[in-house]
């Protein structure tokens, strides 16, 4: 049996999961999926009782509180992980009947675009594609990606719990206390995020090849789009240059958002990426102070150095705060 663990708040500690079965594979920053087989045998307890466990020790040890997916395999662990609430164990049983009401968008690997074109030929729920003829799938999906997308429908997933394995992406959030209108702050909201990200990605030596953004707006629904940079980076200025641009092509205008995401894909370690050399001054000091930068993040944390739009706007927001209180006081 598969667990697939979400922490809440974003958190990951993998050594107390590895307390119980050493097949741990990270997806940072707060999700895990873990092969308690092993475990099972060696502690005699079953996989929800393993999950219960799991759950009070990431409470009594770390004040972390976990929603947690058990399957069979992955794919079916973390849907149910998906829809468990935060202090709960949710157990996906019967793959065809815990599948069959889905809808389509819910499934693995099934995209916002190929969604719509299967719910177009009537196929909007996973048992209706389970149940589809093969023949038909691959006509609309493709040979290859129609057979996978059978499978995964009938509750098939042959992939494996790989420990240490590295991450194919990393991603963060941002989310607005109100539904938010002003495009200048979904901007900071984007500076904010690939600041974070090619932080990261520079103290574990990668680069990303691509970006993904994703919006959610007040009733719930979402859009996401991505962008290939011009070669693989994890460059904060190129960063933040590729969001906004795929945050333009999106026409928000009067949009409601409610949050913003951004991905990084396609990573890769920094010494196996190619950088095209340039005669500009500009772009060579500025790759020198984020070094530099760096260096004093990793020794006086992470708010040590934010750019100069970021660090404004927390001032005004601690100015407001102030004057806030001093009008309470005086009233």
């Amino acid at each position: 049996m598969i667990l697939s663990v979400r922490f809440t708040p974003a958190a990951l500690p993998i050594a107390l999961i590895e307390d119980l079965s050493p097949v741990v594979q990270a997806f940072p920053p707060d999700a895990a999926l873990v092969d308690v087989r092993g475990a099972q045998r060696y502690f005699g307890r079953s996989a929800t009782e393993l999950a219960a466990l799991l759950r009070v020790r990431a409470l009594a040890h770390h004040g972390l509180d976990c929603a947690i997916g058990v399957g069979a395999n992955p794919l079916l662990a973390r849907m149910a992980a998906r829809e468990a609430r935060p202090g709960t164990t949710l157990v996906a049983g019967d793959a065809r009947t815990f599948l069959a009401d889905k809808p389509v968008a819910a499934l693995q690997g099934v995209g916002p675009k190929l969604a719509r074109t299967l719910c177009s030929y009537g196929l909007d729920s996973i048992g209706r594609i389970a149940a589809a003829p093969l023949a038909t799938l691959q006509r609309i999906a493709g040979a290859r990606a129609g057979r996978e997308l059978q499978e995964r429908a009938r509750g098939i997933d042959r992939t494996p719990v790989v420990p240490n394995a590295a991450a194919r992406s990393v991603s963060s959030e941002r989310a607005f206390p109100r539904d938010e209108l002003d495009r200048d702050r979904q901007r900071r909201a984007l500076l904010s995020l690939t600041e974070e990200l090619g932080v990261r990605m520079r103290r574990e030596g990668q680069v990303c090849g691509s970006l993904a953004l994703t919006v959610r707006y007040a009733d719930r629904s979402t859009t996401t789009r991505g962008r290939t940079l011009r070669e693989p980076s994890a460059h904060s200025a190129e960063l933040a240059a590729a969001a906004y641009a795929i945050h333009e092509s999106l026409g928000l205008q009067r949009a409601r958002v409610r949050g913003i995401a951004l991905r990084a894909e396609g990573l890769t370690p920094a010494e196996r990426a190619a950088h095209q050399l340039t005669f500009d001054p500009a772009d060579d000091k500025a790759r020198r102070i984020e070094a530099v930068a760096d260096r004093a993040r990793a020794r006086f944390g992470p708010g040590a150095i934010v750019p100069g739009t970021l660090a404004t706007q927390d001032r005004r927001h601690t100015c407001r705060t102030e004057r806030s209180a001093r009008r309470a006081v005086v009233r």
